[in-house]
């Protein structure tokens, strides 16, 4: 298994108070592919967007940490793009 961190921005249209909601949606979809989220996952607010995404100027964002296999980053990926909520987000391998 290797260690990732994920960034993902939220819609602004979600309410603040669903986010807990849709950052579980994430971890459930992370544990089904067989991963593990190894630190605290760490809500950064609503921020303001480097350039407008989908008419939006603001997010959500959110990071985590987490072990996976490698094997299932592409289904990860594929999933958390058809999300509705949200805009953007990034995978990145940590370590080697």
């Amino acid at each position: 298994m290797r260690e990732y961190e994920l960034t993902v921005v939220f819609s602004p249209d979600i309410p603040d108070e669903d986010i807990p909601g849709e950052i579980d949606k994430v971890a459930q979809l992370i544990a089904q592919k067989g991963g593990v989220i190894t630190a605290e996952v760490n809500r950064w607010g609503r921020r303001k967007l480097a350039y407008p995404i989908k008419k939006f100027v603001e997010g959500n964002y959110v990071l985590s940490h987490f072990n996976l296999p490698s094997n299932q980053t592409v289904e990860l990926e594929r999933k958390l793009q058809s999300s509705e909520g949200i805009l953007r987000h990034l995978l990145v391998s940590l370590g080697d």
